[in-house]
């Protein structure tokens, strides 16, 4: 891999209400902050209204509601006399299809079927008769609705193309003679014939494995790489892809220069594939970040409160058995299907790939890489499931064959099951406690050690020194401050059993599990207003799936959870309670949060700072997390800390702002600062709750477990072992010598250091 590395990113949510060249404004903020990239959200124009951008509808152009090419070349201008750089995020999986007409490749299809030019570009399956486009209503004379207008059908607002020579007759019968079919939108999930993300059937599956595909898709990304707008990219759910290791062939291939970093969630212990990237986008990270900060002697504690509020006593593992394979024969039966009608000849076929899914261990498996996970699925299946034996065995034989089809798209298939069974169900079902409910994490693992965390920082600084480390991203549960508040429960599990034991009498809700992820989200995120916490847990509630859903909302539960809310700001001795509780557990929560942002930002890796996060970052899952950043406060306080100005650790946030900007400065100043990893161990009697490494040049020390520190009294006798040079620290300027260093000085003023050596 080139040395290609930035030293540090800042990703932006540019978007149709923060177009480019309001982000070009931000500039000269974030070349102060001290980040060398910039790091934007998809670029390409989108579906209409879009807030995100992953629905691309044509690959050709700039969006023009982001400002267009214009709006771009603003922006570069404005990076380049800056010194800065560009990281663009692409979406390489699926392209948007809910408004046709603005998707010139679809609509062709539409109107030309197997015949046109870009019916290769999607994954269709035309073996089962038209392509099926499920947008109707959920009523049987839904056609009827149908007009014929200026040559296209028109469905309510929607518009669909008349292929040559079918205009004639009623707008049932054209439609009748249509290379597609409109359908009830409830059979998405059943009978769909195109291959889509996840579960959306607004997004299409491309076939980027296919070169000209690719090219199509490509030629204006690679355009602003090969002119220098663009530096670096970032790859979207590369999971879906047919041919993932072939894929990024080619992208490298086409930009040998640019930094890539791939949108690969990796469950603890698994290790990115040897494809020619410079990594992940930080999952991995974030879960040992957070871990680290985690009180791992409590666990049993919670288990306890866990079986007492909710009555009963499931495991992580069973649970997510139970999402995925719900997942895998509901919401992606249609996929299901096309993957068993595969296996014509295996009985059982549809549940025992739909068991093998469930089992699967990881996202995907990436064949010839990655058979053992089919092993463990297989073994863990047969266990489960012993009477589809044979079926499995049938199964998993061509399933190791990375030249069956069945295998191929198997491959795709995991993936999807385990993110909509895991991410977007079971961690909101299994809240024993929330804090490692999170993309990445592994919810069963309570915690990680100082050495698990060395472990880990010295493997990446080995094999992937250049993949980027995240706290947040916006596909997040929770922004990383509420996470590292939360993390302080794991050291008051007496305190925290009282209350919500207590809370949840005074609040009940028809699903206990349900109530204490909204009572931790609470206290993680207090002060919160009532419309956000409504929103959230609206959204939980649905998610988890146990009282309502997304697709028929039960109204007499929903209420009961706004009720529940509601009673948090109305009643007065509730509100107070919730109020105190979460201010004792503050303090401490800001301790975790900046030593979690010093470790993230010194660690091997490239560190990304997500929209606002160098203040106390207190969002919940999207939308929340995309909500506006008042960047002339950040600007104002980054003036205050050049000025000489020492903020206190308080509800400002500044502290965390002046950890961000010092360390990204002297990433991008002084890079050969970075270059190894060595732990270095506090000793003492309160050494267990200092972790800390030297990067080289550079010693980043971080205050862990802040509440069984303060139960010693103080640091005591702790110190650092130092190599006898004399270093200054950078956040206060101060200078130090000598062999060894007393703890207590070192974290007098905040509770991380970054020491650098003179």
């Amino acid at each position: 891999m080139p040395d290609n590395r930035p030293s540090g990113t800042y990703r932006v949510q540019v978007r149709p209400d923060f177009p480019l060249h309001i982000t070009a404004e931000l500039v000269d903020y974030l070349a102060d902050l001290g980040v060398s990239h910039l790091y934007s959200a998809p670029l390409l124009t989108a579906a209409p209204g879009s807030e995100h951008g992953y629905d691309v509808v044509d690959h050709s152009s700039v969006n023009p509601a982001l400002g267009g090419a214009d709006g771009l070349l603003r922006l570069s201008r404005a990076l380049k006399a800056a010194g800065l750089g560009l990281v663009v995020d692409i979406v390489p999986n699926h392209a948007g299809i809910a408004v046709p007409h603005l998707n010139p490749t679809w609509w062709d299809v539409l109107r030309r079927g197997q015949k046109s030019d870009f019916a290769h570009f999607y994954d269709i399956d035309w073996s089962r008769g038209r392509l099926l486009v499920p947008v109707l209503a959920d009523a049987p004379d839904a056609l009827d609705d149908l007009r014929a207008e200026d040559g296209e059908l028109r469905y309510f607002d929607k518009r669909f193309p008349i292929a040559d020579g079918t205009g004639d007759g009623t707008p049932r019968e054209i439609h009748d003679r249509q290379h597609y079919e409109l359908v009830n939108w409830t059979r998405g999930d059943t009978e769909l014939n195109y291959r889509r993300f996840f579960a959306i059937t607004d997004l299409a599956g491309l076939r980027v494995d296919d070169p000209e595909v690719f090219d199509a898709t490509h030629a204006e990304i690679l355009r602003w790489y090969r002119e220098g707008i663009a530096q670096g990219i970032r790859v979207d759910h590369p999971d879906g892809l047919r041919d993932p290791a072939g894929y990024f062939a080619r992208l490298r291939e086409a930009a040998p220069d640019a930094w890539i970093v791939v949108e690969k969630i990796l469950e603890p212990g698994e290790r990115l594939p040897a494809w020619p990237v410079d990594g992940s986008t930080g999952y991995d990270a974030m879960c040992l970040l957070n871990g680290v900060f985690v009180d791992t002697g409590t666990e049993a504690f919670f288990d306890t409160l866990d079986h007492h509020l909710t009555g009963v006593t499931t495991s992580w593992q069973d649970l997510v058995h139970q999402a995925k394979y719900t997942v895998a024969t509901g919401c992606l039966a249609a996929e299901l299907t096309r993957l068993a009608d595969l296996a014509p000849t295996v009985e059982d076929a549809p549940r025992a790939l739909a068991e093998l899914a469930a089992c699967f261990p990881v996202y995907r498996s990436y064949l010839p890489a990655g058979s053992r996970y089919l092993a463990q699925a297989r073994s863990e299946a047969g266990r489960r499931r012993p009477h589809l034996i044979s079926a499995l065995d049938q199964l998993t034989a061509r399933l190791r064959n990375p030249a069956d089809e069945l295998a191929i798209r198997f491959q795709q298939f995991t993936g999807a099951v385990m993110a909509k069974g895991v991410e977007d169900n079971a961690f909101y079902r299994w809240t024993r406690f929330v804090a490692r409910n999170e993309v990445g994490s592994d919810p069963a693992r309570f915690g990680t050690t100082p050495d698990e965390f060395h472990e880990a920082a010295l493997e990446r600084q080995q094999d992937w020194p250049g993949s980027m480390t995240a706290l947040a991203t916006h596909d997040t549960k929770r922004g990383e401050d509420v996470r590292a508040r939360l993390a302080v429960l794991a050291e008051v599990p007496g305190d925290w059993t009282e209350v919500v034991r207590r809370w949840t009498r005074f609040a009940p809700l028809p699903d206990p599990s349900l109530a204490h992820l909204i009572w931790q989200v609470t206290v993680g995120a207090w002060p919160i207003s009532r419309e956000r916490l409504q929103a959230y847990a609206q959204k939980a509630a649905r998610e988890a799936g146990t009282g309502t859903c997304w697709l028929n909302p039960d109204e007499s539960f929903e209420t009961a959870v706004r009720q529940m809310v509601d009673r948090i700001y109305d009643d007065p001795a509730l509100h107070r309670e919730v109020a105190d509780f979460a201010a004792s557990i503050t303090p401490p929560g800001w301790s975790n949060s900046l030593g979690q942002k010093l470790l993230q930002l010194t660690m091997p890796g490239v560190p990304d700072v997500y929209q606002g996060t160098e203040l106390w970052d207190h969002s919940l899952v999207d939308p929340d997390n995309r909500r506006p950043v008042d960047f002339a406060e950040r600007r104002a306080l980054l003036n205050r800390i050049d000025d000489g100005w020492l903020p206190p650790v308080d509800a400002t946030g500044a502290a965390k702002l002046l950890v961000t900007g010092r360390v990204l400065r002297l990433r991008r100043q002084r890079p050969e600062l970075f270059g190894s990893y060595r732990p270095v161990y506090a000793e003492g009697r309160a050494g267990h709750h200092v972790v800390a490494f030297d990067r080289g040049g550079v010693v980043a020390v971080a205050t862990r477990l802040p509440i069984g520190l303060s139960r010693h009294g103080s640091w005591g006798d702790t110190s650092l072992s130092l190599d006898g040079h004399s270093w200054t620290e950078v956040f206060t300027n101060t200078s130090y010598g000598g062999n060894r260093l007393p703890v207590a000085e070192l974290l007098h003023t905040y509770p991380v250091a970054l020491l650098v050596k003179e």
